[in-house]
């Protein structure tokens, strides 16, 4: 019975910490308020997998990142990716994040 309950509490902790893997899955939009109201679209960069950027270029802490324009159009943060070669440029594309 000991070991049962062992197997069912590890299942249920594997299973809490892959459903945090996917945080900003498909069907799912995280949004700042920061420096204008900016979102994150789980369904815009579902081929992408969370550590592909975290923690390389984001912390995984929510809001633990202070990230800038001009740090981004640096190649820094979502300016790594969003260079104009490998996914839109920052520059002059700003309504495809920030949101009214």
């Amino acid at each position: 019975m000991k070991k049962l309950f062992t197997i069912v509490i590890a299942v249920a902790v594997v299973f809490v910490l892959a459903a945090s893997a996917f945080a900003v899955g498909p069907g799912k939009t995280l949004e700042w308020e920061k420096g204008g109201k900016v979102a994150f679209s789980g369904d815009v960069h579902k081929g992408a997998k969370c550590n592909d950027c975290h923690a390389s270029l984001f912390k995984m802490k929510k809001d633990a990142d202070v990230m800038t324009m001009k740090d981004m159009e640096a190649g820094k943060f979502c300016g790594a990716c969003h260079n104009g070669a490998k996914a839109f440029a920052i520059k002059d594309n700003c309504a495809k994040c920030h949101k009214k």
